[in-house]
């Protein structure tokens, strides 16, 4: 039930560069899978930005700080007012769970329906 991207040996990939990683024979491959399209790998300004904020602090947003407060205004401020709340979480897995269960709590429903 487990597929792999790959037709043969797997990849080892060591590095990668804008929208290229790179093989330990240090082949070229085009990402075309890792979400990175929109500022590519090892991008100088995110690495700076992520740089300065390591130095800061480094958690994830079970804790309050005035950036996520900022970030949360300055987002709903792009939005209807309908969606005027946000909710950091820390994957996709967790956006996931907690969707299902706001779904859960709203309808009063517990079913789900999936599409393969």
């Amino acid at each position: 039930s487990c597929k792999v991207f790959f037709a043969k040996d797997p990849l080892k990939i060591v590095r990668a560069q804008g929208q290229y990683m790179f093989d330990e024979k240090g082949e070229k491959y085009l990402d075309c899978i890792n979400n990175v399209a929109h500022v590519g790998h090892s991008h100088p300004y995110v690495n700076q930005a992520a740089t300065k904020q390591m130095e800061l602090l480094n958690t994830n947003s079970r804790f309050l700080h005035d950036n996520l407060v900022q970030y949360a205004q300055r987002l709903t401020a792009t939005l209807p007012e309908k969606l005027s709340v946000c909710y950091f979480v820390n994957s996709g897995s967790e956006a996931n769970d907690l969707a299902l269960r706001l779904a859960r709590q709203y309808r009063g429903h517990q079913d789900v329906i999936t599409l393969e």
